[in-house]
């Protein structure tokens, strides 16, 4: 499967879980409290990361798909990163940056 990714920087983790879930019609997939929460709807991987300082900014774009092995990661010709990785090699890096999420 393929889904289009992307991550954005929060104010709040709590408050936006609840805000994107409902916008969403699902509970994120992946919760680590206080710093980062990840969905996986049909068409979209979203992630969110608490950062005050930088609330509501794009983090980077990308895709999700199973079809890759390993992760790769490059800036288009306007400055924005753009992230290619499979679901199982993002669950790993999750594990590796945050620790094991909430329900795992």
């Amino acid at each position: 499967m393929k889904r289009f990714h992307i991550a954005l920087a929060v104010a709040n983790l709590d408050e936006s879980i609840a805000d994107y879930s409902r916008r969403l019609g699902q509970p994120p997939a992946a919760v680590v409290p206080g710093q980062y929460a990840m969905w996986r709807t049909d068409l979209l991987n979203f992630s969110i990361n608490e950062k005050p300082g930088q609330a509501g900014q794009l983090r980077h774009v990308g895709f999700e798909d199973d079809a890759v092995e390993g992760y790769s990661s490059n800036v288009d010709v306007n400055g924005l990163e753009w992230e290619l990785f499979s679901a199982k090699e993002q669950d790993a890096r999750i594990v590796g940056t945050y620790g094991v999420p909430v329900g795992r």
